[in-house]
C-alpha cells in the first residue's frame, strides 16, 4: 500500500464512520500531506509505514517551528497525525504511534471573542423587517445568537428540523451527533413567518423548488458559510461600525450571556453540543473577566486600597 492509498482510506473512514465535515476532512488531508512531503524531502523514512523512532516525529515538530508555524498550528498537525497513526495501527499497517509520545510547544489558550450586548442589539435593529432579505437576516441573527449554532449547522438546517409546538430545533452537529436547541418565543414566531412568506418568495427565484433548507440566498438556493459571513459583515457596515465579526463570535456571545446570567455550565454544554465539559469551561473565564471588570469599575473600595498603603 502506498502513502496516498493509506491516506485516502483514512479520509473515507473519517467521512463514513466518524461523520466528519468536508472542511474537517480537508484539514486532516492537508496536515498529513505536509508530513508525507517532509518525509520525502528530508529522507527521514522510506514512507509513512517505515518510521521506527520517535525522533522522526520530533524532527518534524522542529521543522514546523523553523518554518514559523505557531504552537497552535503545530499542535493541530500533531493531533491530525496522531489520529492518522491510530487508524494505521487499527488496520495493522504500523505497530507504533510515535506522535502520542512526543511533546509539542506550549500553547496559550486564548479566550474566545464575543460581541457586546449593545452591538448585538444594533445588528438586530438594523435589519429591515419589511424586506425579505432583511427579515431573513433577522432570523439568522436569532439562530446564531439565540441558539448558539455553528455556521454549518445554520446552513444545513431544514424545515423538518423545527418543532414550533415545543419551540425546539433538532441540530445535526459535529460527528453526526444530534441535539435539540431551544428557541425563545419571538424567534419561533419570526422563523414561522419567514418560512411561510419571505422564504417562499426567495425559493421561487430558483429552479430548486424541493429545497428544504431554511435559509436561502437571494437566488433561492442554499445559503453558504461564506454567504453568512458576508451578511454579518454588511450588517456591521450598515450600523456604521467597522469591527470584525464572524458567526462563531455570536456563538461565543450566546454562551457567555447564558453563564453571565446564571445558567448551569452543563446546560450550556448541551446547548452548544460540546462533547467535553472542558471545552465549555473556557467561557467561565470570559464570564469571570467580565465580573472582575465590573467589580473594579463599580466597587467604591476597589481602586482605593492600594493608594491607602503607606
Amino acid at each position: 500500500m502506498t502513502n496516498l492509498e493509506a491516506l485516502n482510506d483514512f479520509l473515507v473512514y473519517l467521512s463514513s464512520e466518524k461523520g466528519y465535515s468536508d472542511n474537517t476532512i480537508t484539514s486532516y488531508k492537508n496536515d498529513i500531506l505536509e508530513f508525507i512531503s517532509f518525509l520525502e524531502s528530508e529522507r527521514m523514512a522510506k514512507d509513512i509505514f517505515s518510521i521506527r523512532k520517535a525522533r522522526v516525529c520530533q524532527n518534524y515538530i522542529s521543522y514546523m517551528s523553523r518554518e514559523g508555524l505557531k504552537p497552535t498550528s503545530i499542535h493541530r498537525h500533531v493531533s491530525s497525525l496522531s489520529s492518522f497513526y491510530d487508524y494505521l495501527m487499527k488496520e495493522e499497517l504500523v505497530s507504533d504511534n510515535f506522535f502520542k509520545e512526543i511533546d509539542t510547544p506550549k500553547t496559550k489558550k486564548g479566550l474566545p471573542k464575543g460581541i457586546g450586548e449593545n452591538e448585538i442589539k444594533m445588528l438586530f435593529d438594523i435589519c429591515d423587517l419589511d424586506n425579505k432579505l432583511g427579515y431573513r437576516n433577522y432570523c439568522i441573527l436569532g439562530c446564531l445568537y439565540g441558539c448558539g449554532l455553528r455556521v454549518s449547522e445554520l446552513c444545513n438546517m431544514e424545515i423538518k428540523d423545527i418543532d414550533f409546538n415545543e419551540r425546539l430545533i433538532r441540530i445535526h452537529g459535529k460527528g453526526s451527533k444530534d441535539r435539540d436547541v431551544i428557541m425563545y418565543e419571538e424567534l419561533s414566531d419570526s422563523l414561522k413567518h419567514y418560512i411561510s412568506t419571505f422564504r417562499v418568495e426567495l425559493l421561487y427565484n430558483s429552479k430548486e423548488l424541493n429545497n428544504r433548507n431554511v435559509f436561502l440566498n437571494k437566488n433561492g438556493t442554499k445559503l453558504t458559510r461564506v454567504g453568512v459571513r458576508k451578511i454579518l459583515e454588511k450588517l456591521v457596515s450598515d450600523c456604521g461600525e467597522a469591527y470584525h465579526i464572524s458567526p462563531h463570535m455570536l456563538r461565543h456571545s450566546f454562551a457567555t450571556s447564558l453563564l453571565n446570567n446564571g445558567a448551569d455550565i452543563r446546560s450550556v454544554q448541551e446547548l452548544l453540543g460540546h462533547e467535553s465539559l472542558s471545552t465549555t469551561q473556557i467561557y467561565t473565564d470570559v464570564a469571570m473577566d467580565a465580573m472582575k471588570k465590573s467589580y473594579y469599575l463599580a466597587h467604591p473600595r476597589a481602586n482605593k486600597i492600594p493608594n491607602e498603603k503607606k
